[in-house]
């Protein structure tokens, strides 16, 4: 067996008091990816950034080992780190906006990693440049080399890092969530590119909370809480057959499960007719029409770019279209005055997938609700009961009235945004990609009380989401967006069982599934034979 390329022992993390990660230790050996899983705050992403020497400003990293391809870790300063990074190790970050530098075109960040580590003749690098962001599946790859990071999609920006991670051929490449901003199909394409890589000997130590996508590249699994990891062993062995409760726990929550109880469904309250958008040559929506009826959850899925959003944005009147209309309780937005549309927007209310970033972060909760329930026209000394109201439907505490919102968790923050909705008692919710950055158990708490909403409160949803299994759960029709047009529209059922589309049927085969469930292959892609360490079982008190 081959020497591992990082190996690391007793590894613990401190920030002050608080101590992130205890007594860590694993390895990742060449051709074998690891991947580390739990929920938010469990350590993994601590965990992946102390290997390379990044864990933050202030804190306290121990480790007994600390190896680094071959290396004694421990002893690195600014200089090793920086020949290391790169140019043997691979860093992909989820959040791409951030890893990116605005002011220069992605390009140019990709060719300044083959320059720097010289990986490349300088002839060369344009091409190679190009070459790899193909790879990732950008399309149009020598226009989107000069764009900057804020005129791209969260998608290509997020493959364009990845191209940036991979450039110089890294030994080892630490994926921190590294798909969750990515439709399926471009998924499956980073996934098998990082299959391929691993297949030639690259070594990749994977963070994700997404299990389907886990069981399709991961060779062992670790499972951390608290700060420990409580079980590892080989990948479909912890994924099928889990031993300790809190995986149980995951691997529950992560099969998909209807969310949808009966509801009465009544006359369309949103309706579009023939909608056409367009941004230069290209046509974001080219005459779309659907229909939202009340009670009814329909999803809205397709590839990025495909005009999901900007549906969603043309029905809040957010965006005018070209042509054609929004109805909305069958009135058209555009013969509307403009006391009339706020009367409306009171009645469609939207739920982002950042909820931080649509937050004023100077707001504490209090606040944050305040100025939505103040458009109901409830009289001020009122509206604090009224907040406490809203945050025990969605199962929050009258207590974190006075929390900011970087004070409060992912799943926290979601259902504030989703009580924020609510503060205006509307009949239509715009769900845009609400759960899509959150853990799977976060993620089913949150199906769950939005299916719970609908029921008790008579909601009806357009819900947006490039996540197959999510749109499953909670739709009751799905419309299939390509290109800007709907290319397929029925019973949510009936289109995942039975598509009639070569397109749907495309994007329903690259769902990452889970071991045993339907559709799944045998093999997705890891070495589910590998285990590197016995694959013994820890309990949740070790170390």
């Amino acid at each position: 067996m081959s020497d591992p390329l990082v190996e690391v022992a007793g590894l613990s993390v401190a920030f002050g008091a608080t101590r992130a990660v205890r007594d860590v230790s694993f390895a990742v050996h060449p051709g074998e990816c690891v991947a580390i899983v739990g929920e938010s705050g469990s350590g993994k992403s601590v965990t992946a950034r102390a290997l390379i020497g990044l864990a933050g400003e202030g804190a306290d990293v121990r480790a007994t080992t600390l190896r680094v391809d071959g290396r004694d870790a421990r002893t690195f300063g600014d200089r090793q780190w920086r020949a290391v990074r790169g140019a043997r190790i691979g860093f992909v970050l989820q959040d791409a906006l951030v890893s990116l530098d605005p002011l220069r075109p992605v390009g140019r960040e990709i060719a300044e990693a083959l320059r720097l580590h010289r990986t490349v003749p300088r002839a060369e690098v344009g091409a190679r440049v190009v070459e790899l962001l193909r790879d990732v599946g950008v399309p149009e790859p020598e226009a989107r080399a000069g764009q900057r990071p804020h005129e791209l999609s969260g998608g290509l920006r997020q493959r364009a890092l990845i191209a940036s991670a991979i450039a110089c051929a890294p030994a080892l490449l630490i994926a921190d969530e590294p798909t969750t901003a990515l439709d399926v199909t471009v998924q499956a394409q980073i996934l098998d590119l990082l299959a391929a890589r691993k297949r030639d000997g690259m070594a990749l130590l994977l963070i994700s909370h997404d299990l389907g996508v886990v069981a399709r590249i991961a060779d062992r699994v670790l499972v951390m809480k608290d700060g420990v990891i409580v079980e590892e062993g080989p990948a479909e062995r912890v994924l099928t057959r889990p031993e300790h409760p809190y995986t149980v726990m995951l691997r529950e929550a992560a099969d998909p499960r209807p969310a949808r109880p009966a509801t009465k469904i009544g006359a369309p309250v949103v309706q579009a007719r023939n909608l056409v958008k367009s941004y230069g040559a290209r046509r974001a929506a080219d005459d779309v029409s659907f229909e939202l009826r009340e009670g009814e959850t329909l999803g809205l899925v397709g590839e990025s770019g495909s005009g999901k959003t900007t549906l969603g944005r043309l029905a809040l009147d957010l965006l005018r279209p070209d042509s054609g209309e929004v109805l909305i309780e069958g009135r058209p937005w555009r013969e509307m005055s403009a006391r009339d549309r706020r009367a409306v927007r009171s009645r469609i209310q939207v739920v982002y997938q950042d909820p931080l970033g649509s937050f004023d972060p100077r707001f504490d909760v209090r606040r944050i609700l305040d100025e939505a329930i103040a458009v109901s026209g409830l009289p001020r000394p009122a509206r604090r009961d009224r907040a406490v109201e809203l945050l025990e439907q969605v199962g929050l505490d009258a207590g974190l009235l006075d929390r900011r919102p970087a004070r409060l968790s992912g799943g926290q923050r979601q259902r504030v945004a989703i009580a924020r909705a609510l503060a205006t008692r509307p009949k239509v919710i715009v769900c845009d990609e609400p759960v899509s950055a959150l853990d799977v158990s976060v993620q089913a708490q949150v199906l769950d009380l939005l299916a719970r909403l609908r029921a008790e409160l008579g909601l009806s949803y357009l819900f947006i989401s490039h996540h197959l299994g999510v749109i499953r759960q909670v739709s009751d029709r799905v419309a299939v967006l390509k290109d800007g047009r709907i290319v397929e529209v029925g019973e949510v059922e009936r289109v995942f069982t039975a598509p009639r589309t070569d397109y749907t049927r495309r994007l329903l085969a690259a769902i990452p599934r889970l071991p045993g469930e339907p559709g799944a292959p045998e093999d997705q892609g890891g070495n589910h034979g590998t285990d590197h360490d016995g694959g013994r079982v820890r309990s949740a008190d070790h170390g």
